[in-house]
């Protein structure tokens, strides 16, 4: 297959299958090491795969920060030690939150190439160990020019809701229905942090963390793991059924300013419009084209924003369309279906392992697996993408997963 890849034309580029995934749960796992988690998640994405780990080349691994939330650095050894994989070589991927998205970029690039023909892309994040999870968060942000002046997450994120509510007159009502409805969906998702509904009232009335944002319009700290074997595509049905194989038809990344107020708009993420349009010209798609989709709403407005810059409908649109009949729904019986998991908001945050997490929803939701049960969205043409964001939108990833070759 001859195509077009990253603005270079004539590379011959091999189809990537996705045959397994295996996730933990996330939340607060404290019976469960760093290394415990991501043997986990691998485990159970290689019996899913039903290889063994002799068949595995190569493993990527994303991780945002193990240095500052448990102390380990040298990431990559660790996990191809206590795996036992030794002496596959083992990559450990950083960029953000977004670290997962981009190690299963890395795994797909190697395996489009190639280079490898099954690999392993994993990720994992043990957040709860640390008494405060904040200031190791903030290094995703410009260290100089906003954490040194006191700014975090939730502050940066709460500047573009205001600035949002002020260019496209949202209300604070609107915001808080994206989390309403994340509960709603994380309530069906066994592997959720926050397996429960809230309401409205709640939402307005939880602690206040940075105006207008309460602590229920925020993602959690959570420790988690997850991954998924690929391989190429023409040896996947040597593994797996042919209902149980997902295809990689698009793997994108672009690049912002890390600093918030260097960009030319706070009420869009322009990393996240370029890999999508990128991504959609890939799989010979578009928006209209997409059943399910896991966007990253680390914070509520993150998820309003991504809604418009993925191309589902307008700048200043995401605010009136959510839960309305005909159109985009963050439920399961509109247009695009958007986070069924619950997304960051509700399934957790688990920094390294969010962006495959997203695509290992996908993976199930497309294969209407077993693991959706009583979550599942309705599949109509066959094609899911998901958007990962690194700190403020200084990286983004997407990904377009098909249920067909």
């Amino acid at each position: 297959m001859i195509i077009k890849y990253d603005n270079i034309e004539g590379e011959i580029m091999r189809d990537v299958a996705i045959i397994g995934y295996g996730q933990t749960k996330f939340g607060e796992l404290w019976d469960k090491s760093f290394r415990d988690t991501i043997i986990e998640a691998g485990a159970n994405a290689i019996i899913d795969a039903n290889i063994e780990g002799a068949d595995i080349d190569a493993m990527y691994i994303g991780n945002m920060s193990g240095g500052l939330f448990v102390g380990q650095e040298h990431i990559s050894s660790l996990i191809a030690d206590y795996t036992g994989f030794n002496p596959i070589p083992c990559t450990r991927v950083e960029a953000a939150c977004a670290s997962g998205s981009l190690a299963l970029r890395s795994a797909y690039l190697s395996v489009a190439s190639g280079a490898h023909d099954v690999v392993l892309a994993g990720g994992v994040e043990k957040m709860t160990d640390v008494e405060d999870a904040t200031s190791a968060i903030a290094t995703a942000a410009d260290q100089e020019w906003e954490s040194f002046f006191g700014a975090t997450f939730p502050s940066l994120y709460a500047m573009m809701a205001k600035r949002y509510m002020y260019e496209f007159g949202m209300t604070i009502d609107e915001l808080s229905m994206w989390s309403v409805i994340a509960h709603d969906n994380a309530s069906k998702n066994p592997y959720a942090q926050f397996q429960f509904k809230t309401t409205l009232e709640k939402v307005l009335n939880a602690s206040p963390v940075a105006d207008p944002l309460t602590l229920m319009h925020c993602s959690p700290v959570s420790d988690g793991g997850a991954a998924l074997i690929i391989c190429d595509a023409d040896k996947a049905e040597e593994y797996a059924p042919k209902d149980e194989i997902a295809y990689i038809k698009a793997s994108t990344q672009a690049s912002d300013t890390i600093a918030l107020h260097s960009r030319k708009s706070m009420t869009t993420l322009n990393a996240a419009k370029v890999a999508s349009e990128q991504a959609y010209k890939l799989a010979g798609v578009d928006a209209n084209k997409i059943d399910v989709a896991e966007v990253h709403d680390c914070f509520a407005i993150n998820g309003l924003i991504l809604l418009e810059d993925l191309g589902f409908c307008k700048k200043g649109e995401a605010k009136t369309v959510i839960g309305q009949e005909e159109k985009i729904r963050i439920d399961y019986d509109g247009f695009v279906s958007v986070n069924p998991s619950g997304g960051l908001k509700a399934a957790g945050h688990a920094l390294g392992a969010t962006g495959i997490r997203q695509v290992g929803e996908l993976y199930w939701q497309l294969n209407q697996d077993k693991n959706c049960k009583d979550r599942q969205v309705q599949i109509n043409h066959g094609y899911g993408i998901t958007a990962n964001v690194g700190g403020t939108g200084g990286t983004v990833c997407t990904h377009i997963i098909s249920d067909k070759r």
